[in-house]
This record gives C-alpha cells, sequence and structure tokens, in this order.
C-alpha cells in the first residue's frame, strides 16, 4: 500500500486503558482503604504507581500519544460528575467534610444516605453512576483530577492527551433528580454545562495539553433532531473558544449516522471513528460527507471489545481508504481498552495453538503500533508481522477446535415448538400455585449467597492442591447447611442454595461446556471494585453432563420448602463472555439454550420445581440503533424460550435482570414467557415496577426492594415502603418480594439484616392487604 506522507506518518494511540493493574492491585487498594487497613495516602501512591505503569506499557509497545483522565477509582461518569459539580444535595455534606470518601459514598452510599443509580454502559457489562440533575443544579468547574494526571504524564516524558466525557453524552446519561419531575430533560442544561466545560479545556491548556478528547458515544444511538442540534450548538460553542487545546471528538460502538455531518463541520480538530465491522457503515458515510478536510482523523480498526486478534491487511485497506478523506489518519483501538483484559501472555494454561489467536490490551496496543507504521512506512515496513498474522488466522480459521458436528446438526433441527411452553401463562401459574403452596408476596433472593474469605481460600486450596477434592466438598456442603439454616430460620420461602460452589456466574458454566476456555487473569472491570473474568468462546458448544443437579438436590434434600435451581441464561452466557466473532450471534446462542435446555430438563428430573435462568444481560446486549432491534431481540428470547420450554406446566421458570435500562425492552421481557421475573428497582425507586404495569404485563414480577451493590442495610420500614410502591402498579398476587441482585459481594452480617428486614417489610405489608 501506498504509505503516508512522511510530514503526516500516523501516530499510534487509545482512548483508554484497562485501570487494574496486572494483579488488581487497585481493588485490592481501594477495597483496604474502605476496611481502614490502607490511608488516603497509600491509595494515592498505589494509583499513581499504576497510572505511571499503565503509560509506560503502552509507550513501550510504540503508543505515541497517551490517554490521561481515563484512569478512575470506580466510575469516569462519577468523574466527570466532580468535575462539573454534579454533586447530589444528600451527598454534598460528605464531599465537603472529605473528598474522596464523599466520593466513596456517591458510588456506594452510605447506611444514611443512598447512592446514584448504577446502570450499564452503552450495551457493554460495564456499570456507571448515572449523574442527577434538575432545574436548579449549578455547574461549578473542578478540574483538579484532569490537570494533576496530564501533568504527571507530561513529568515523566509522554505526549499525552487528557480523555473527557463529552457534554452532550454527560447529559443525555444523566437522570431527573429525586424530587424532580420525571420529564425533566437534563439536556436542557447544556448552556450551562458548556461553560464549565470552557473552564476545565482552558486548565488543561494551561498544564500543557495540546489535544483534549471528548468523548461523544450517546451519538451513535438514534438521536432526535433537538439532541442532534444540542450537539451541533455544543461543538459550535467550545470549537469557537480561544483559549482551548486542540478538540478531538470521539464517538465509539457504532455507526454516528446524522451526527457524523454535524461534527464533520463543526470547528472542531478531529474526530475519532469506529471502523470495526459494527461500525463499517462510518466508511461509507465518511465519504459522503466529503471527509474531514482540515482535520485529525483517529480511525479506531482494532476491536476493543473482544480479543480476537486484528485481521492487520484488511485493517490496512481501511486506513487506506481513509487517507484520502482526512488531513491526516491515526490509528486507535475502536474504543477504551477498559473492556479488555490486560495481557494474553501471562496465560499460562491455554493451548498454544488457540493463544495465538488472542489479543488483550497488550497485544492490541502492538496491533495498533504495528498499524500506524504501516500506514506511515507501507506494508514492506511489517512486512514478517503481516505473514504471522495471516498464519495465525489461518490456523483459526482451520481449526477443529471451533466446529462440532454433532452440535450443528442438533440446532439445525430445532422447530418453533422447542421454544414454547406446553401450556399458556394462566393454565401454567394455577398448576404451580397448588404445587407450591406459596404466601401471598413470597419472599426469595436472586441466588447467590456471600463468597467469604473462608470459601475462596478453599476454592484456591483445591487449585493448588494444597486440599483434596473430599475435603473440598465438605466445605461446599456445610456451607449450604448453613445457607440453608439461615433462610429457613429468616422465614424465606423459596430458597436457594447460596452457589458456594460458583467462582462466577459465567465462568462456572463456561467451565462445563465444551467450546468455551477459561482465563487465569482475564480480568476485566464491571463496576467499582468488582472484577470478572469472561471467559473465551472458542467454538461449538454442548453440555457433557450435568452441571448443577448435584448440589441442587443436595440442597433440597435438606428442606421441605422448594430449593431454586440456578443458571445462567444464553444471552448472559454470550454477553459476559468474549464472543467468537466467525459466526452469527444468534447461532451461537441456540448451542448455548440447548445445552441449558438440557440442564433444565434434568434438574426438573430429579424434583426442582423452581428454575432460574437468569438473562440480565438482555437489556445490555440491545444493539444501540432501533433498526437492529427486532433481529436481535427474536433470537434473544427465542433462545432464552428454548433453554426453557421443555418442562411440566407446574415446573415454575423464573428469570432476573439487574441494572439496565428496561422500559424499552418490556415487550421482550413479555416474550420470554417466563412465570416470574425478578427485577433491579431499589435505586431507580420501582420504575420498573410502573414499566410493567404500563405494559399490561401479565405474569409475576418481583421488582428488588434491598440494593445488594450498597453496603447499607436498608431498614423494614424502607423495604416495606418500597413493597407499597410496587403494590401500585403490580397486584399483590402477582408481586414477589427479593433483593436487587445476588449476594456475592455482600458480607455475611449485613446480609443477614438486611434479608432478616426484607423478610419483616413483606410480613408487615402482608398484615396490610389482610386488613385487621
Amino acid at each position: 500500500m501506498t504509505a503516508q506522507p512522511a510530514a503526516a506518518a500516523a501516530r499510534a494511540t487509545v482512548y483508554g486503558y484497562p485501570r487494574q493493574g496486572q494483579n488488581r492491585e487497585l481493588k485490592k487498594a481501594v477495597e483496604g482503604y474502605w476496611k481502614g487497613r490502607a490511608t488516603a495516602a497509600a491509595l494515592r501512591e498505589t494509583a499513581a504507581d499504576l497510572r505511571r505503569s499503565n503509560w509506560q506499557q503502552l509507550a513501550d509497545a510504540g503508543i505515541d500519544e497517551v490517554p490521561t483522565g481515563d484512569f478512575s477509582y470506580y466510575d469516569h461518569v462519577l468523574d466527570t460528575s466532580v468535575m462539573v459539580g454534579a454533586v447530589p444535595e444528600r451527598h454534598r455534606a460528605a464531599v465537603q467534610a472529605d473528598a474522596l470518601d464523599g466520593y466513596f459514598a456517591m458510588a456506594r452510599g452510605t447506611q444514611d444516605v443512598a447512592p446514584l443509580e448504577m446502570t450499564k454502559w452503552f450495551d457493554t457489562n460495564y456499570h456507571y453512576l448515572v449523574p442527577e440533575l434538575g432545574p436548579d443544579t449549578v455547574f461549578r468547574a473542578d478540574s483538579a483530577k484532569q490537570v494533576t494526571e496530564l501533568t504527571e504524564a507530561l513529568a515523566i516524558g509522554h505526549t499525552a492527551r487528557p480523555v473527557l466525557v463529552g457534554p452532550v453524552t454527560y447529559l443525555l446519561l444523566a437522570k431527573p433528580a429525586p424530587g424532580v419531575a420525571a420529564d425533566f430533560d437534563p439536556l436542557t442544561l447544556i448552556d450551562r454545562l458548556l461553560p464549565v466545560y470552557a473552564e476545565v479545556l482552558a486548565d488543561l491548556r494551561a498544564a500543557g495539553a495540546e489535544w483534549v478528547q471528548l468523548d461523544e458515544p450517546a451519538l451513535v444511538q438514534d438521536r432526535t433532531r433537538a439532541e442532534l442540534n444540542a450537539a451541533e450548538r455544543a461543538y459550535r460553542d467550545l470549537g469557537a473558544l480561544t483559549d482551548r487545546p486542540k478538540l478531538l471528538v470521539a464517538s465509539y460502538f457504532g455507526r454516528l449516522g446524522d451526527a457524523l455531518g454535524i461534527l464533520a463541520k463543526a470547528p472542531v480538530d478531529g474526530l475519532a471513528l469506529d471502523f470495526t465491522e459494527t461500525a463499517a457503515a462510518n466508511l461509507g458515510d465518511l465519504a459522503s460527507v466529503g471527509g474531514l478536510s482540515g482535520k485529525r482523523l483517529v480511525a479506531g480498526v482494532v476491536n476493543g471489545r473482544n480479543i480476537w486478534i486484528n485481521d492487520l491487511e484488511k485493517s490496512l485497506a481501511t486506513l487506506g481508504t481513509l487517507l484520502g478523506l482526512a488531513d491526516r489518519v491515526d490509528v486507535a483501538a475502536s474504543c477504551s481498552l477498559l473492556h479488555v483484559p490486560l495481557d494474553a501472555g501471562a496465560e499460562r494454561d491455554i493451548d498454544p495453538q488457540v493463544a495465538r489467536w488472542l489479543a488483550f490490551a497488550r497485544q492490541k496496543t502492538r496491533e495498533i503500533s504495528v498499524l500506524a507504521r504501516g500506514l506511515s512506512q507501507g506494508t514492506g515496513a511489517i512486512a514478517a508481522e503481516l505473514t504471522a498474522n495471516r498464519a495465525d488466522l489461518a490456523s483459526r480459521a482451520g481449526s477443529a477446535l471451533t466446529r462440532d458436528p454433532a452440535v450443528r446438526a442438533r440446532t439445525a433441527a430445532v422447530t418453533d415448538a422447542d421454544a414454547r411452553r406446553s401450556q399458556p401463562y394462566a393454565e401454567r401459574a394455577a398448576a404451580q400455585r397448588a404445587a407450591l403452596g406459596l404466601p401471598l408476596l413470597p419472599t426469595t433472593t436472586i441466588g447467590s449467597f456471600p463468597q467469604t474469605t473462608e470459601l475462596r481460600t478453599a476454592r484456591a486450596g483445591l487449585r493448588a492442591g494444597r486440599i483434596d477434592t473430599d475435603g473440598y466438598e465438605e466445605r461446599i456442603r456445610n456451607e449450604i447447611r448453613e445457607v440453608l439454616s439461615f433462610q429457613e430460620k429468616a422465614g424465606i420461602d423459596v430458597l436457594v442454595h447460596g452457589e458456594p460452589e460458583r467462582n462466577d456466574m459465567v465462568q462456572y458454566f463456561a467451565e462445563q461446556l465444551t467450546g468455551y476456555l477459561a482465563t487465569q487473569h482475564g480480568w476485566v472491570q464491571s463496576y467499582g471494585t468488582r472484577y470478572v473474568r469472561p471467559p473465551v468462546l472458542a467454538g461449538d458448544i454442548s453440555r457433557p453432563e450435568p452441571m448443577t443437579v448435584r448440589w441442587t438436590t443436595y440442597a433440597q434434600s435438606l428442606t421441605s420448602r422448594p430449593v431454586k435451581g440456578m443458571l445462567t441464561g444464553p444471552v448472559t452466557m454470550l454477553a459476559w463472555s468474549f464472543v467468537r466473532d466467525d459466526q452469527p450471534l444468534g447461532d451461537t446462542a441456540r448451542q448455548v439454550a440447548l445445552a441449558l435446555r438440557d440442564e433444565v430438563n434434568d434438574l426438573e428430573a430429579a424434583g426442582t420445581s423452581v428454575i432460574q435462568v437468569d438473562e440480565p444481560a438482555l437489556r445490555e446486549t440491545l444493539p444501540l440503533r432501533a433498526a437492529d432491534h427486532p433481529a436481535y431481540l427474536e433470537w434473544a428470547t427465542g433462545s432464552f424460550r428454548l433453554s426453557s420450554s421443555g418442562v411440566r406446566p407446574d415446573t415454575q421458570i423464573h428469570t432476573h435482570m439487574c441494572y439496565a435500562e428496561f422500559g424499552d425492552i418490556v415487550q421482550a421481557i413479555d416474550d420470554l414467557d417466563a412465570d416470574v421475573i425478578s427485577l433491579e428497582a431499589a435505586r431507580s425507586h420501582m420504575q420498573v415496577a410502573r414499566e410493567l404495569a404500563a405494559h399490561g404485563y401479565p405474569r409475576e414480577a418481583g421488582p428488588g426492594v434491598y440494593d445488594i451493590h450498597s453496603p447499607r442495610v436498608p431498614s423494614t420500614e424502607e423495604a416495606a415502603a418500597l413493597l407499597r410502591t410496587g403494590l401500585e402498579a403490580i397486584p399483590a398476587d402477582r408481586l414477589w418480594v427479593n433483593p436487587d441482585c445476588g449476594l456475592k459481594t455482600r458480607g455475611w452480617p449485613e446480609t443477614r439484616a438486611a434479608l432478616e428486614n426484607m423478610v419483616a417489610a413483606a410480613r408487615t405489608v402482608r398484615g396490610e392487604l389482610s386488613g385487621p
């Protein structure tokens, strides 16, 4: 290919990098601070060390321009709220007393003050803290974090570019504060917010920033003309500032559409666009608007959300096409590398053949650097890398590991009837009520109970050979007995075994299914200090043997109350894995659904009368453009029904969803045809109950009354008040009482107290319903 002119040699860059460190040092430091084992100074020192290490890793990989400001103790959207002074009234005293403790109070809450609502960052499994705004919100600039981190990077010799959440995306992600009218539109505050951004930009310029990146991923979603007009006005005004760095407006996760023309004409200095397969239309759209004359284009050609190696020749072809469409073309990942693990080189247990196919953050930065060199100097400069890349891609395409003829034959034989229950819901409900004999407002939990240090130590001991299988399994049996005993004493109606044998709700199943690979160090941030290790879905899926029947039936043998079988649904098994990209997602989902169908049927045959198939990722995986929703929802809801429809009418199928915006998928929730759904509702004040009612949802539902992502223990009256709010939308004979989500991350003292209060609240409200 023709090289880019030397005067405009391509730079390699990224928008963000994993924060946690190789051994999750940030998690340990933050949790140590929360528990009083580390000082604020020690936490800050660890954070500074991690930032320096990240920048050095990037520089060593050939990244020419490193990001700053992407590092966070908890969440970058929360950091933006601090930067613009949007601190909720209830947290202001805490923030004024101690900025760090107040920051964590906004994220986690305290016993007396509720935290900010938390939900998913677009269609990823990362959770952000939702800004709370109202007509009385007063913004004030606080650029200290951004300036400090830029200064650190510049002082050790890096070319650095601060990265901020853009003003339009920030407002589009926000919600009306408590007490503010539900129809208040935070975007009406744009003219009030822009001067604050102008002040931050001036501070960064004074600190030495040549470029500042403003992230606007919300613009890849469907946007109204008013919202697009706000974006146009925002970047007209920011671009017109005289005291500012150069502005790079970045979008990712999809096609910009109408917003591309607006940003191309705006008086900003560059755009960063996603050019991976999910956003391939950006290439044609860019040509149709006449390119970016006089502007810098940062081309996201390396997938920042998945872990497969890049097709270097294909990316170079895209980059070559882009050369004629902008003043200069630089190379990047499609989004922040926050969404992938740190280093595939740390994995020692993965088949070497498969390891050739994997690229985590460190490997992706090298790919970006190679592509930038190829773009600047021509393909001859990277001939060796291209040859090795072709061989690795061919190895994957031709591997027997990726295809199982028996699985493909079974999937091809699926019929529509396989994805339908044998009787309609009304008949099933009557049979289930007769069989289960549950009280009004039945109580349950979502599945997991606290994963104690002792459990984790036992699991690590088994892996390391310090304890044998018999000793480990006796520890699991003891934990199940303790969990069941507590639930019975607390008065919970439908029990769970607590999942002490499970490391993660996806990984546990992935380790028992063919086609999946587990990592040892592939940690990815989900929220705050919660990190997960998404498994790698490399081949066709089947279930060699039962996965949960043994422990579920053991638990049921200890009690006369129903014990739920607990499974993770097909969509979530895909969404929380690094999924294969060589076949349609719907095909993979059907393979997983058939494996789960076998497990559901085996649980029922073993006497399990209540089976929960969790799908918390159903909303998360919803495409960002409405035009793409129907095709996705068809295979997503169909795969759930395929997994759960082979049971008798009197077997009750539950599902669960949490921390997402449910309003626009209520019809899909209905289409799942689950008998009972439990949903996060505590932080959003039962919003989902109202959304279900507005839709006319006909089945049973349990909107959560206990926010498990906060250490605070809700009082009996608080839980009862939420229940009463739920009853305004859902009839008492269809309302369940449960926490928002699983209790794995909580400690036993708060769990006991909160669940006892939850049961007491259910009894209180039952008494109110039955009258004097």
